[in-house]
């Protein structure tokens, strides 16, 4: 009868192998496990610095070959009120879906917004989106958000504390949200443009 081998020395055999080093590889694993933590905390922190806003949601329709078939779409604004902000559209079969879909459609599209120390814009701008026209003009302290439907929401998702709004045209929420966001892309800072131009700011404002 041949002897089979136990437990014990099946054990003892790994552990004398070179390449084996439990003791090592329990070393990286926790090594792993902390990094791993930490990248978790840092994701985190970076989901937290962004709010969500969920500007309008409808039931909306598709006519196909056996009927209609119903879905929800979803105006979402997201921004960090640093600087960025975007505004996305998603569409599914049900209002949570549709919402994730928008939140990472806004996230792909989104703008920086030079903001000056008093948390307003530096210039007035003017966007249009479709039949929607709006108009954005920086306002003094303590003013605060003077706008109205989604172009607020925009404005306070991107940081802007005092600032003056006017919406021209369409009500629509999607075009005053993206024609807000076409204004918003157009500011520029007087640094900015006086490096563009070659001058200096005191020819500037001459």
């Amino acid at each position: 009868m041949t002897d089979t081998p136990t437990k014990q020395e099946i054990q003892s055999k790994n552990d004398k192998v070179p390449g084996a080093m439990p003791g090592e590889q329990k070393k990286n694993n926790r090594n792993d496990r902390k990094r791993n933590k930490r990248g978790d905390a840092k994701n985190l922190e970076r989901d937290s610095d962004w709010q969500e806003r969920v500007v309008q949601i409808r039931r909306v329709s598709k006519t196909v070959k056996g009927g209609k078939k119903m879905s929800f779409r979803a105006i979402v604004v997201v921004g960090n009120e640093k600087g960025q902000v975007g505004v996305g559209v998603g569409k599914a079969g049900d209002v949570i879906g549709a919402v994730r879909k928008g939140v990472s459609d806004g996230k792909k599209n989104l703008v920086r917004v030079p903001l000056t120390p008093n948390n307003s814009i530096p210039t007035l701008s003017l966007g249009s989106d479709g039949a929607a026209n709006v108009m954005i003009r920086p306002a003094a302290p303590g003013t605060g958000v003077i706008a109205g439907g989604s172009i607020r929401t925009v404005l306070e998702l991107a940081g802007i504390k005092n600032v003056l709004a006017k919406r021209l045209g369409s009500k629509t929420p999607l075009n005053n949200a993206r024609a807000a966001m076409v204004a918003l892309s157009q500011l520029r800072t007087h640094k900015s443009v006086s490096r563009e131009r070659g001058i200096s700011l005191e020819q500037l404002y001459s």
